[in-house]
């Protein structure tokens, strides 16, 4: 069974006193990981406890009393490692959490899955401050996509065309066909091991159907019809500035429903919104964020539209829709910002609280690019390096160049 990379981030951590929370959208397989995490465990010849709250008597005895836990570990001297999938199910999971740590971190590591509503839970933040480490477990990464699939010779291609300087590949056709299906499907595990193309789309509309609804149920959502149509239109302007007073008229709901829907969105780890970066000039504009899915399968599934990508009107907003997932991959939900001015200046990704702060601009053609529109922000953040990324022509330097962001 294919490793994701969030697995060896997880293993280093396990030594760690904090306790793991791993969180992620549904479907991303962190049930999977967590077996997997066990599995390495007892290999290991660490001693291991595994707790799927999803039974409902298990569940009822560790609400009663966290310290109930004591009773389904084994006798060892040795610090236990305890798997607790689902842990948002508890009545009170912080609490638990906080009791558990204070009391018996020296014997017990926990590492749990946590549903999006129970990592931005406010009491998650103050109770557990110093007591826990958030690790994201988003849809496949492209690298993840490859091994999934089975591709292990165009992932050995991938790694070498990424690393050597100016290398060439007789794959790359075939890298190609891999990326493009990739724009199009998204990166739910369970829809790159589908291999027909119609079932992947049915397999991306049962998890808009049945666990985008749980998101929606979890989070109280009273309007789902609403709910959805703020989800499609957001899939239809990728990458544009997100105007709540405008959603508000066209959706008829409050703007506070509007902003609501937005965070239960994000927290549900469906879409991004990349806030406005700003520093000395008085015209940049600095409130609307604009918005991104997290899983172009998704965008898709909800514009229903799989063309290839020859064929699509809105190839160029589905890269730009790539280029802020590479990004958050490689830097986090938090780091990736964008810049524009009232005078229609604009750089379409900035990260400039990372080690060596980078400004990226999304190009779908390197044609298309026209270096004069950039020199305003350039010259004004000349500590920030600045870059452009482009699809097309699709050749080996693709890789490296979004190997090195």
């Amino acid at each position: 069974m294919i490793r994701r990379r969030l697995f060896s981030d997880l293993i280093e951590h396990l030594p760690k006193k904090e306790f793991s929370i791993v969180t992620g959208p549904r479907q991303s397989g962190k049930s999977t990981l967590l077996k997997q995490m066990e599995e390495h465990c007892r290999n290991e010849g660490l001693p291991t406890v595994f707790l799927n709250l999803e039974n409902r008597t298990l569940l009822a005895d560790l609400d009663n009393n966290p310290v109930n836990l004591l009773r389904y570990l084994p006798e060892v001297q040795k610090r236990v490692i305890v798997f607790i999938d689902e842990v948002q199910y508890l009545n009170h999971p912080s609490n638990f959490l906080k009791l558990i740590y204070d009391d018996h971190c020296s014997r017990i590591k926990i590492v749990a899955t946590g549903s999006s509503a129970f990592y931005t839970d406010v009491r998650l933040k103050d109770s557990l401050t110093g007591r826990k480490r958030i690790f994201h477990l988003l849809t496949c990464s492209f690298g993840e996509f490859l091994e999934i699939k089975g591709k292990g010779d165009l992932v050995e291609e991938l790694n070498r065309i990424s690393s050597v300087r100016e290398s060439r590949t007789a794959l790359l056709d075939y890298l190609r066909i891999e990326w493009e299906n990739y724009m199009i499907y998204g990166g739910y595990p369970a829809v790159i091991t589908e291999p027909d193309k119609h079932e992947k789309i049915n397999r991306l509309k049962e998890i808009r159907d049945s666990f985008v609804k749980r998101d929606i149920q979890d989070s109280g959502v009273t309007n789902e019809t609403a709910f959805y149509q703020l989800f499609r239109i957001l899939a239809s302007q990728t990458g544009n500035l997100v105007n709540t007073n405008e959603l508000s008229a066209t959706l008829r709901i409050k703007h506070e429903t509007v902003t609501n829907y937005l965070n239960i969105l994000m927290k549900c780890f469906h879409i991004s919104l990349a806030r406005p970066f700003f520093g000395n000039l008085r015209k940049e504009l600095v409130k609307m964020p604009k918005v991104f899915l997290l899983d172009s399968g998704m965008r898709n599934c909800m514009l229903n539209n799989f063309q290839p990508i020859n064929q699509r009107a809105d190839k160029g907003e589905l890269w730009e829709n790539m280029v802020n997932r590479l990004l958050i991959d490689r830097y986090g939900l938090e780091s990736v910002l964008f810049w524009r001015t009232s005078a229609g200046n604009e750089v379409d990704f900035v990260l400039p609280e990372v080690e060596h702060p980078e400004a990226f601009e999304a190009k779908l053609d390197k044609v298309m690019i026209h270096q004069k529109k950039y020199r305003i922000f350039q010259e004004n953040y000349p500590d920030i390096d600045f870059r452009f990324l482009w699809l097309y022509p699709f050749d080996e330097d693709f890789f490296r160049r979004t190997a090195s962001i």
